[in-house]
């Protein structure tokens, strides 16, 4: 791996995560979890299988992540993150809240993921209503599903369908994700093309995450 050569905690940091597509190599086992090499690939368009490789083999020199051999029917290798691998979940997350700001132009080539409409919720927004009774929200967005859960108190997330919603929200990712994140409002989201099915009053517990330096509005 090159190297800053500065003795500061930062740079030793990005000693280890700094190069392209290695955070995004971390996003996605954190959010898939164990991991063939097909899956990671998948997980990130636009990355060379070489590079992918090269990639991965530094994380596990560098201890982010372990290998093992999966027994029969995966029969192939599972990609793990360690513990200090794991530890950089905050960290991600930190830099999605910042990069929110970022997201109010959607580009016609950009790539778009189930996993990324479901962990922008569990990250982003808490809810407003803890005692409130348990209620499912289903999300499309660019023909990708995930259903959001609320339980007491808590926002889970899942990829797939709910059997019954109560509030469906479907439309452009800029608008689904815009709206779920306090981005824009609904009256903003409706033109951009979202639609909504079923109890709109759910959208008042999605309380979204205020990242540093922002007001709440």
């Amino acid at each position: 791996m090159r190297s800053y050569g500065q003795y500061c905690s930062i740079a030793r940091g990005l000693d280890v995560i700094g190069d392209r597509w290695t955070l995004l190599i971390v996003r996605e086992l954190l959010l898939q979890g164990p991991c063939r090499f097909t899956d990671v690939k998948n997980g990130l368009p636009g990355i060379a299988t070489n590079l992918l490789s090269t990639r991965l083999k530094e994380l596990e020199a560098a201890g982010l992540i372990t290998r093992e051999d999966a027994p029969p029917p995966v029969a192939t290798a599972l990609y793990h993150l360690s513990e200090t691998g794991l530890a950089l979940q905050p960290v991600l997350r930190a830099i999605g809240l910042w990069g929110l700001r970022f997201m109010t132009d959607e580009r016609p080539d950009d790539a778009f993921q189930a996993q990324w409409l479901a962990y922008a919720p569990a990250w982003f927004t808490t809810d407003a209503d803890p005692d409130g009774p348990p209620a499912d929200i289903q999300l499309v967005a660019d023909g990708e599903l995930a259903v959001i859960e609320l339980r007491d108190g808590r926002v889970h997330t899942r990829l797939g369908r709910a059997t019954d919603p109560d509030l469906t929200l479907e439309g452009p990712p800029r608008a689904v994700l815009g709206l779920l994140t306090g981005k824009i409002d609904l009256d903003l989201a409706t033109p951009l093309g979202l639609t909504t099915t079923g109890r709109r009053d759910l959208l008042s517990r999605l309380r979204p995450v205020v990242g540093e330096g922002e007001r709440r509005t």
